[in-house]
């Protein structure tokens, strides 16, 4: 598959989750860029604003195997990888998969979990694979974690990690539709008897594999790469920054650039798909000063300082 066959499948699916789903194409398009970026995305909104069904939009668009994990403070790792079951008729222990062992796996509002359970996930997001028991279970091939959490409701959540925010490619946020999209939400609902709308299924799994595959062809210049070092190295200096991007960080705005330009179309990467990738995938990675956060802070608006302050080279 090449660039402009990626991009054509790529509006298609885009299509196909809008017919469901009201909301800005450009979070869409950011949701299939960490899928093409062959890692995971988090997506932070407060509840009823989509996030389970882009979820499940998105699955059923690509034609792949969908798992849903609610996440509860009383799960354990063995209720999420799986465990060995007794065989009564072989008379040995057999391992029972867990709902991990889906394509797109929902974590949903994984912020609940205690951290027990949200470490055994790192070695699933960061490997693709588990271990239980000694043994070591491959996951399915695409695996692909949308997680949600709610920003508002604290009580009984369990902030995340920052290694295990570092596992997702992007962070992003669905927000309220604006009015003329509340009504067409309306209308949507209006016209069928069920509740939850269809989607259309425009591939199947091996095409996903060739479009995760695509990325990797396209062009990267070498001062478009200093320009990423540059903007990830700056954040580390911000004095209302604690912990900087780290080098897993960099790498992932690379790649998230890459799989922007190639949903795009384009056999290269621009700045401007830095620059529109960099608050996405920067922006959760970061750990304000103490001082910084009780004055409000928005790690958002360091990384649009820190993209004000770098230069942009001139990209022919």
């Amino acid at each position: 598959m090449n660039v402009t066959q990626a991009s054509e499948e790529a509006d298609a699916v885009l299509e196909a989750v809008s017919s469901a789903v009201i909301a800005d194409r450009e979070v869409l398009e950011t949701v299939l860029v960490g899928l093409l970026s062959k890692g995971h995305v988090l997506l932070e909104d407060v509840p009823g604003t989509g996030k389970t069904l882009t979820a499940r939009s998105v699955t059923t668009a690509l034609g792949l195997e969908f798992s849903r994990i609610q996440f509860t403070p009383d799960l354990l790792p063995a209720d999420v990888m799986g465990t060995h079951v007794f065989n009564e008729k072989t008379r040995e222990f057999e391992f029972q998969p867990g709902p991990i062992f889906g394509n797109v796996v929902l974590a949903d509002e994984i912020n609940r979990a205690p951290p027990k359970t949200q470490a055994a996930l790192l070695e699933a997001m960061e490997e693709e694979q588990v271990t239980v028991g000694g043994e070591t279970h491959e996951l399915p091939d695409p695996f692909f974690v949308i997680a949600t959490q709610n920003p508002v409701e604290q009580e009984g959540a369990f902030p995340l990690p920052e290694a295990q925010l570092d596992r997702f490619v992007v962070k992003s946020s669905l927000g309220y539709p604006d009015d003329e999209g509340e009504v067409e939400l309306l209308r949507r609902r209006a016209g069928r008897t069920t509740q939850s709308p269809s989607v259309e299924t425009v591939l199947g799994i091996e095409d996903v594999r060739d479009l995760r595959d695509v990325p990797e062809d396209v062009r990267v210049e070498e001062d478009v790469m200093q320009y990423v070092s540059t903007v990830s190295r700056t954040t580390r200096e911000d004095p209302r920054v604690e912990v900087g991007v780290s080098p897993r960080g960099t790498q992932r705005l690379f790649e998230a650039a890459r799989s922007r330009a190639a949903v795009r179309g384009r056999e290269y990467v621009t700045p401007e798909d830095v620059k529109r990738m960099a608050e996405p995938a920067l922006a959760h990675r970061l750990v304000l000063t103490p001082d910084a956060a009780v004055q409000d802070v928005s790690k958002r608006d360091v990384v649009g300082d820190v993209l004000g302050n770098v230069a942009v080279p001139t990209v022919d």
